[in-house]
């Protein structure tokens, strides 16, 4: 599920605010640039995307470092453990 904070962290992922619940009315901004109710409420609808790419890049990423290093990811689990 998608939450208020997801959604400000997509959209200004600096930080600069804070937000109590998930709706529009509990967004506190400090140190950024405040968006519209509109963008925020849009933000929704395209937020589960870009967590799904940022998923899917931080696997690719992990998978490239097995890899160079020639190892699975369970005897990296066993290295670390």
């Amino acid at each position: 599920m998608i939450t208020g904070g997801d959604v400000l962290s997509m959209l200004i992922p600096n930080g600069g605010w804070v937000i109590t619940g998930n709706d529009y009315e509990g967004i506190q901004f400090f140190e950024c640039e405040p968006i519209t109710k509109k963008e925020f409420e849009d933000g929704f609808k395209v937020c589960q995307a870009w967590k799904d790419s940022q998923e899917a890049a931080k696997v690719a990423n992990r998978k490239a470092i097995l890899d160079r290093l020639g190892i699975t990811a369970e005897e990296a689990a066993l290295l670390l453990g």
